[in-house]
C-alpha cells in the first residue's frame, strides 16, 4: 500500500474517533435545547381546612399540543413510595382513589405555562413531598423539582380583613372628631350655665318685691344688664329679653 494512501486512512480514522468522542457532548447539547424547565414553590404552608394552591409554572421550546401531560405525586413526611395523585392531558384526571379523593382539584392552564393544583380541607396528615411533572414531546427531558407541603393550625390571633380595615381607617377618624366637638360643646354649655345663673336668669319674685312707682325703672334697669349679657353670651339670651319685654 502506498504510503500516501495509509496516511489517508490513518487520517480519516482519527477524525471518526475524533467525532465519535463528541457524540455525548452533542446529545446533551440536544437535550437541553429540547428540554422542560418547571418552577414550583419549595415550601408551602396551609392551614387545616382551608384550601392551599400547590403552584407549578413550565417553559416548553415546543408549541403546546395536545400529547402534553402533567402530573403530581405525592410522598407523606413519613417516608414510603411516591403515589400519583393527579394527571392532567387535555382534561384533568384527578386521583379515585386515597387520601386526596375529592379533594384535588386543577387551576392551572397549559398555554399560560401553569400546571397549578389545589388541595381542599387538607389536614396535619397531608404533609409531606410534590412532585409537578411535566412532558410536551419531544420535550421530556426537565428538573424535578418538590414542593414541601406543611400543614398546621391557624392561631386566634385577630385578622384583619381589607373590609375591617377600610371601616377602621374611615369611621375612628370621624368618631374622634365627634367626640372632640361633644367635649367641647360640653365646656361652651357649662360656661354659659354658669354665667346664666349669674346674669341672665332672674325671678319675676324680685320685681313683684318692689315698689310699684319703681317698677319701671327696674325693668328698664335689667334689660340694660340681659342685653349686655345677652351680647357676651353670643345671643343665648334672647329669649329673656322677649319675656322681660311681656312682663314690663
Amino acid at each position: 500500500m502506498p504510503r500516501s494512501s495509509l496516511k489517508l486512512a490513518l487520517c480519516q480514522s482519527q477524525l471518526i474517533w475524533f467525532f465519535i468522542s463528541l457524540f455525548p457532548y452533542l446529545n446533551i447539547c440536544v437535550c437541553n435545547a429540547l428540554s422542560l424547565e418547571i418552577k414550583a414553590s419549595p415550601k408551602v404552608r396551609a392551614f387545616i381546612g382551608e384550601q392551599v394552591s400547590l403552584k407549578c409554572s413550565f417553559k416548553s421550546s415546543s408549541p403546546i399540543t395536545e400529547s402534553l401531560t402533567v402530573d403530581w405525586t405525592y410522598r407523606p413526611l413519613t417516608g414510603g413510595q411516591m403515589e400519583t395523585i393527579f394527571h392532567y392531558q387535555s382534561v384533568p384526571y384527578p386521583t379515585t382513589v386515597g387520601k386526596f379523593k375529592d379533594r384535588i382539584s386543577w387551576i392551572g392552564n397549559v398555554a399560560r405555562g401553569d400546571a397549578s393544583v389545589a388541595i381542599k380541607s387538607p389536614v396535619m396528615s397531608d404533609n409531606g413531598t410534590f412532585i409537578c411533572s411535566v412532558k410536551n414531546p419531544p420535550d421530556v427531558y426537565h428538573n424535578i423539582p418538590q414542593t414541601v407541603l406543611m400543614v398546621t393550625e391557624r392561631g386566634l390571633s385577630f385578622q384583619l380583613t381589607s373590609a375591617v380595615l377600610l371601616s377602621i381607617l374611615v369611621f375612628l377618624p370621624s368618631i374622634i372628631v365627634v367626640v372632640l366637638l361633644l367635649v367641647r360643646m360640653g365646656r361652651k354649655f357649662g360656661v354659659l350655665k354658669e354665667k346664666k345663673k349669674s346674669g341672665c336668669k332672674k325671678s319675676s319674685i324680685e320685681v313683684s318685691d318692689e315698689p310699684e312707682h319703681t317698677e319701671t325703672d327696674n325693668c328698664l334697669g335689667k334689660l340694660r344688664s340681659w342685653c349686655l349679657n345677652c351680647v357676651v353670651s353670643e345671643g343665648w339670651c334672647f329669649h329673656k329679653w322677649f319675656g322681660a319685654q311681656r312682663r314690663c
